[in-house]
């Protein structure tokens, strides 16, 4: 199971991406789509043109980190995505999901239960 402070934000591509990328040109990927801090601490998702393939970029602590993995059987499926997103949010918990290979929009989250203002 993937554990994530609730201070790290999971941005996942809209479109599939070239994974021959390496660092430097994810970091300017992620500038170009969404424009954020990079040293945050905050996961950048990326899926293969295939679907059989991710790789998730993060800072930590003096350098970037890339997570790479790949499907031996199946695809990794995508959340759904709004027409004109370029990035989607996800928890950490859609996060180990979609690398687990499990289709994400197939899955029916209970609503949570939130206590009522005071008025």
């Amino acid at each position: 199971m993937l554990t994530l402070p609730s201070s790290v934000r999971v941005y996942l591509a809209a479109e599939p991406v070239d994974l021959r990328r390496g660092h430097d040109g994810l970091c300017a990927l992620v500038l170009a789509l969404g424009g954020h801090d990079l040293y945050a601490g905050h996961l950048y998702v990326f899926l293969g043109r295939r679907g059989d393939r991710v790789k998730i970029l993060f800072w930590d602590r003096g350098g970037f980190v890339l997570y790479y993995k790949r499907l031996e059987r199946g695809r990794f499926r995508m959340p759904t995505v709004p027409a004109a997103a370029r990035e989607v949010e996800l928890d950490a918990t859609t996060l180990a999901m979609l690398l687990d290979g499990i289709d994400v929009r197939r899955v029916a989250r209970p609503v949570h239960w939130t206590p009522h203002r005071a008025a």
